[in-house]
């Protein structure tokens, strides 16, 4: 993961995992006027409710995670994009794997590491 000082933008094509690592998160993008190296910018509500594929959490009593779920935090307070703020590398959020409330999504890479956004 990328230090958390250091915001880069999160594009379409950035890796978002799991906790579990393996689990990688389906990202779509929302808005198309945006880009770096010509990928979209991801937005507000762009990294909810999205689907985790490969997630190896697996067991009798154990969900693997499937889906993200809201963001708590990652989204600019500074730079929007038709108003609505852009993704930073800090995004996290809870999946809904098991244990409910315990195993999180982050920015594993964001794959742009020169388009920053403080604050």
């Amino acid at each position: 993961m990328p230090e958390p000082d250091v915001r880069l933008l999160v594009t379409r094509e950035s890796r978002v995992t799991c906790d579990h690592a393996l689990g990688v998160v389906a990202l779509v993008a929302s808005q198309d006027w945006v880009r770096i190296d010509a990928v979209e910018v991801l937005v507000q509500a762009d990294p909810e409710r999205r689907t985790i594929t490969g997630c190896p959490n697996i067991g009798a009593t154990v969900k693997p995670c499937t889906s993200t779920l809201a963001v708590e935090t990652g989204y600019s307070g500074l730079v929007r994009v038709d108003g609505r703020p852009v993704v930073r590398s800090d995004l996290a959020g809870f999946t809904d794997g098991t244990p409910p409330g315990a195993v999180r999504y982050g920015v594993a890479d964001p794959l742009n590491r020169f388009v920053r956004a403080d604050a």
